[in-house]
């Protein structure tokens, strides 16, 4: 018999009705309030621990994940169940086996395994776990110390580290992808010549992630610098040798510095974090125009992607430089279990309701939830079962936006019915929210009952804190909306979801219900996770069903376009139509035209493109005629069109025509500094503008002087509560009826949208175009060489004080809160830094929330040494 064919027989016959009760017994165990289950009175003796062991030894050895998948539920039964001491100790042996070391050190800090399991080994078998050691561990040079790790985190160290300069590792979200990146990059670094680094993250909120899990391993002095904001000092220090340096970064951050540094930057290395995001719709050019614009400048860069669960890895290799040694690691073996429940009511009683455990093509009974009160309406169904099922803790509700999260979040603090804490950690975050939003900010009341919501357009240093006190487990319930699949690692032990969508309207892709269903579980944390799918044959609810397990293929945004390329030939000959305002049914085509049409013009063909080999000759062909006509027409230089990928050199060249054509006074195009009288008339003035003739980006138009208002406010320096506050009176002024929450979020929503996204990108482009126009008319005096648009809008500055606490490593929120307190607005860092030391003693009569002193006290700490610069958002 074949291995695979003894591993089929363990699985699907001579073990299949042990491993399932096995199953059964363990999931229901997890779950709160549930009657009529099936749990078994003695695990011991239930079971016969000795063949399911045996069976779970050979199964290890097997490289498909559904035998590797019931190996672990063996060991994960023997070590949590009430199961003997012998019993667990083979389970957490059978856990190494499985190269899962994270588990047995877990079960030792729950007591479910006493210390010294090695000490009672026979010798053979210590000899062999000796091996083990060994063969699971990796060694840092730097340190000299070895961490284990597993099949996976072995490998992608391996290939990293093998010299292929082109590296694209996979595997699925639970396995400890970025802990062993991290770790693999500062080794680097320290024991390499390369001198700058750049990790790029998806959103903001995973850059503060990265870069506090930096800041945690870089406490020893390192010589190494770790920034998020954009600067060219930090870089300029690192080339010169006085230090090496990590930038974190998203894309757009990435442009803006290669915008301040020009041909002078060059990055030696570079990791892409959920490098499957290239495929996005609205950011996945501006990812893909990054890593190749710093991969031009630097053809020898290193450059390593990572993914979770995609099905072709390899494809991020495809336009590597000609000769470049190019490798993949590919896993989809897991590390933790996901357990999949469905939850349907019981007929006739809509307080019961029936779970069953989806174990392949079949399920499980595990038993009847009982719930507290009636759910009427789809947001109490959510509420209420997350509240039973999940009642000791650790349960992420996911939500489909906002709105619902807030709803929901309210639902399950009323039915916890606990009384109001006197948690000061807890305390202090409500504290903040108060005084840094709204005073009646409704996650200020629900914090103080171990409960909360987390969206994306929230403040970071609210959002952290809430993750924080989440992962402790004094925030015991969180609903969520789709920022956790966009990246941020924060894990549960169960997540409860009924009809997730991603975005408005779309229902959940498969793939992206499975990085969800990742954190439910997270390896080091738990054993085992579960994701409850409430209403499963309710097709409103699940269009195809609870998705099966799936994988992302990788397929990027401009390769998904041009397959289109007669729709496409077709708005690239529409896009110097007089009126734009049909472009924004198209904004796929835009990116990817102004990304092709970039291209055309550095190249003079499409042929020559990395990416034509992916695509028909004759297709090419076609877009080159329709983009040599077009290219005609352009006059703006390639130095400008490189420095905004996404926006069409079309629309940059009408703005160029409209600024040449201006009879009135030339100085009435530029904009005003935040602070000048007439700073909200200019932004009103110039978004218009740009709508009309670059892209129609700030809608409708009658919302240009609410979004101008708030992108002035957001430069001044403004913190949020003050920008929400001033709406509020505007609107009383007005006799406006508003509901608050809505109004919060909306600005919230504004900031981050439009002052902190379309903003910068268009209105960096709008400044760049009208440079070029006062240069070729004589007018350079009127050029601000020292501000930088796209920076101030990025982080919310317009002063060098503001900026330089920033860059010290305090979140924007901290910031503004220490700026509001600060006489001078020049200070640079070092000044910053002995203002708060002059008055941090004097911080408790300011009014300052605890948390912003928390924060800026260990910034200062931490800044007080040499050994490294933490940036934060």
């Amino acid at each position: 018999m074949k291995d695979t064919e003894l591993f089929d027989w363990l699985t699907q016959e001579a073990f299949r009705a042990d491993i399932d009760r096995l199953t059964q017994h363990t999931v229901a165990t997890e779950i709160t309030n549930l009657e009529e289950s099936y749990v078994c009175d003695s695990p011991q003796d239930a079971f016969d621990w000795a063949e399911l062991l045996l069976a779970g030894s050979l199964l290890a050895r097997s490289d498909m994940r559904e035998h590797q998948e019931a190996a672990l539920r063996i060991a994960t039964a023997a070590v949590t169940l009430d199961t003997t001491p012998d019993v667990r100790d083979a389970g957490a042996i059978l856990f190494e086996k499985l190269s899962n070391h994270r588990s047995v050190e877990l079960a030792q800090e729950r007591g479910r395994i006493e210390p010294d399991l090695d000490g009672r080994l026979g010798v053979s078998m210590r000899l062999e776990a000796s091996r083990r050691y060994f063969d699971d561990s990796i060694f840092l040079e730097s340190s000299g110390k070895r961490i284990s790790v597993n099949d996976f985190q072995r490998d992608l160290w391996n290939g990293a580290s093998s010299g292929a300069s082109w590296l694209s590792a996979s595997a699925p979200t639970a396995s400890g992808k970025t802990f062993l990146v991290l770790q693999w990059l500062l080794d680097h670094l320290r024991t390499n010549e390369t001198r700058v680094a750049v990790y790029l993250a998806p959103t903001r909120a995973l850059v503060s992630e990265i870069e506090l899990n930096l800041k945690e391993l870089c406490r020893s002095g390192t010589g190494i610098e770790i920034s998020s904001l954009p600067l060219p000092d930090a870089y300029f220090s690192a080339v010169a040798g006085d230090k090496k340096a990590v930038f974190v970064f998203t894309q757009e951050r990435l442009h803006l510095l290669a915008n301040l540094l020009g041909d002078q930057l060059k990055v030696d290395l570079l990791v892409v974090d959920e490098a499957h995001k290239i495929g996005d719709h609205q950011r996945g050019v501006i990812l893909q125009d990054a890593v190749e614009r710093v991969s031009r400048e630097n053809s020898a860069m290193q450059v390593v992607f990572v993914s979770p669960s995609t099905q072709n890895p390899e494809e991020l290799l495809e336009d590597a430089p000609e000769g470049v040694q190019k490798s993949s690691v590919d896993s989809d073996m897991p590390t933790v279990l996901q357990n999949v429940i469905l939850a349907e009511q019981a007929p006739r009683k809509p307080k019961d309701w029936n779970l069953d455990l989806v174990r392949g093509d079949s399920v499980i009974r595990l038993g009847t939830l009982k719930l507290a009160s009636k759910p009427a309406g789809l947001k109490k169904r959510l509420a209420f079962i997350a509240a039973a099922a999940g009642e000791s803790g650790g349960t992420l509700i996911y939500c489909n936006g906002a709105a619902e999260a807030e709803d929901v979040a309210l639902l399950i603090s009323q039915l916890e019915g606990s009384a109001k804490t006197q948690d000061q950690e807890l305390l202090d975050l409500a504290d903040l929210a108060r005084k840094g939003v709204h005073r009646n900010y409704q996650l200020a009341p629900l914090v103080e009952h171990g409960v909360a919501f987390h969206y994306g357009n929230m403040p970071s240093l609210i959002r952290t804190e809430i993750e924080r006190l989440f992962r402790i487990g004094k925030i015991r319930f969180l609903a969520c909306t789709s920022t956790l699949i966009e990246g941020v690692n924060l894990s549960c032990r169960t997540i409860v979801v009924r009809g997730p969508r991603k975005g408005r309207g779309n229902p959940m892709e498969p793939h992206d219900f499975w990085n969800l269903a990742g954190r439910a579980g997270r390896w080091g944390n738990e054993f085992q996770g579960n994701v409850i799918c409430i209403d499963p044959h309710d097709e409103r609810a699940w269009p195809i069903g609870v998705p099966k397990r799936s994988r992302y293929p990788i397929k990027r945004e401009t390769d998904a376009v041009l397959a289109l390329s007669d729709d496409l030939a077709v708005y690239l000959e529409s896009r110097n139509a007089e009126t734009l305002k049909e472009l924004q049914q198209g904004e796929e085509f835009e990116q990817v035209g102004a990304y092709l049409l970039n291209t055309y013009i550095r190249l003079g063909s499409l042929s020559q493109a990395p990416f034509a080999k992916r695509h028909p000759e004759g297709s090419l062909e076609k877009l080159d005629k329709s983009l040599e006509s077009i290219a005609r027409s352009i006059t703006i230089t390639k130095d400008v069109l490189v420095k905004h990928p996404g926006v069409s050199a079309v629309g940059l060249q009408r703005l160029l025509d409209i600024f040449r054509a201006y009879e009135g006074n030339v100085e009435n195009l530029l904009l005003a500094p935040s602070e000048s009288v007439d700073a909200y008339d200019r932004y009103v003035t110039v978004m218009q503008k740009i709508n009309d003739n670059l892209y129609p980006v700030f809608l409708p138009d009658g919302l240009i002087p609410l979004h101008a208002l708030i992108v002035v406010e957001w430069l001044k320096g403004f913190s949020l509560s003050t920008i929400i506050r001033k709406r509020i009176e505007y609107q009383e002024r007005q006799g406006r009826p508003f509901r608050l929450p809505v109004l919060i979020r909306e600005t919230m929503n504004i900031v981050e949208e439009t002052a902190r996204f379309k903003a910068p990108k268009y209105i960096s482009a709008y400044v760049d175009v009208l440079r070029l126009f006062l240069v070729e008319s004589g007018r350079d005096d009127l050029i601000d060489e020292d501000f930088d648009i796209g920076v101030a809008l990025e982080f919310g500055v317009s002063s060098t004080t503001l900026l330089s606490l920033m860059e010290l490593g305090l979140s924007r929120m901290s910031a503004v809160a220490l700026y509001e307190k600060i006489a001078r607005d020049d200070l640079d860092r070092d000044g910053c830094l002995s203002w708060i030391n002059e008055h941090s003693p004097n911080f408790a009569g300011m009014d300052l929330p605890n948390l912003i002193v928390r924060e800026t006290l260990a910034i200062t700490e931490l800044s007080g040494s040499d050994d490294s610069l933490q940036v934060s958002e």
